[in-house]
């Protein structure tokens, strides 16, 4: 069972020296370290991916958060389960609880992301772009007098670019995604076809549970036979938008923002406590911010898999090293 509000907040706080923030495996086999996850490919043609503690926004990594990684693997395995009558993934097994491993798949030269509502904070933001005064967003036309937050009249996809690890993605249309040439028609279909399928039934999923799913993001691949397959993660609050449904309404009536339960709150201490949007070095992140930003993850990750969230207090490095029994 999951501990109580006390005694996890005393978890936390000396899980702060703790956290997971690089690995260092080289008997799993070639190593290419994410922004978040640290992958490792041997020649039997599977990868190693180990989710760290690190957390990503603006595509920097702003620093880390404890038990972070376990949360976001645990809840992927949970999703990639759920959604596996709607799309193949990469999933093979779960041998620890930062650790998954997964079929070699060759990633889609572009990420998917999926949008039902006008919000955001970053730079690609669909908001970000209205507030400018944009009235097409990655091909899509925007009517007048929307408000920030508001639903959007339907859900639609917003293709980016891969960027490399300390770049920026960038949201791009169809039409300029494939005059690239970084991906062929053919699968940029089959993907977007997969994504709003998946994101159809990740809103209905939330909406049982009291929450919203606002956008998320989906990375495909191709496996050893050319089919597409869903890669990376899926519906978690690092890859995904959550709010609370119960008020929205409310307080969107009243100006004010959602209630949220993603990294969301880490992007909005940045941004209003510092002014930081991704240019330069972040500043550090005090520790009531990192334990604020683990009790939200944990929430979502409660909330959405009906599951009491159980942290594994063992030193990471070691733990992940016996669990698949590497030096």
């Amino acid at each position: 069972m999951s501990p109580s509000d006390e005694r996890l907040d005393e978890i936390l706080r000396s899980q702060l020296s703790k956290t997971l923030d690089a690995t260092d495996f080289p008997s799993l086999g070639a190593k290419y370290e994410g922004k978040v996850r640290d992958n490792y490919t041997n020649d039997e043609g599977e990868r190693t991916i180990i989710v760290t503690d690190r957390l990503s926004t603006f595509d920097v990594v702003v620093g880390t958060i404890p038990f972070k990684g376990q949360v976001l693997n645990q809840m992927a395995q949970f999703w990639f389960e759920e959604t596996a009558h709607l799309a193949p993934n990469h999933i093979l097994r779960v041998p620890d609880p930062n650790v998954t491993v997964a079929k070699e798949c060759t990633p889609l030269e572009a990420e998917f992301v999926m949008r039902s509502y006008l919000t955001g904070v970053t730079s690609t933001s669909i908001w970000r772009a209205y507030e400018r005064g944009d009235r097409e967003f990655c091909g899509h036309e925007l009517a007048d007098g929307m408000k920030q937050h508001q639903r959007l009249p339907h859900a639609i996809l917003t293709p980016s670019t891969k960027a490399e690890k300390g770049d920026h993605d960038v949201s791009v249309s169809r039409d300029k995604l494939l005059s690239m040439s970084v991906i062929s028609e053919e699968h940029f279909n089959r993907a977007a076809e997969l994504a709003a399928t998946l994101f159809e039934y990740g809103q209905r999923r939330a909406a049982d549970r009291g929450l919203i799913l606002v956008d998320t993001k989906y990375e495909m691949g191709l496996d050893a036979d050319g089919n597409i397959v869903l890669i990376d993660e899926i519906h978690t609050p690092d890859s995904s938008r959550y709010w609370f449904a119960g008020d929205y309404e409310a307080r969107l009536g009243r100006g004010e923002s959602p209630r949220s339960l993603d990294k969301e709150y880490v992007r909005r201490w940045l941004v209003e406590t510092h002014g930081y949007r991704g240019d330069g070095a972040p500043p550090a992140l005090p520790d009531d911010v990192r334990i604020t930003a683990a009790k939200r993850y944990i929430e979502i990750y409660e909330l959405i898999t009906g599951r009491p969230f159980v942290p594994d207090t063992a030193d990471p490095r070691k733990r992940i090293a016996s669990n698949l029994g590497v030096a």
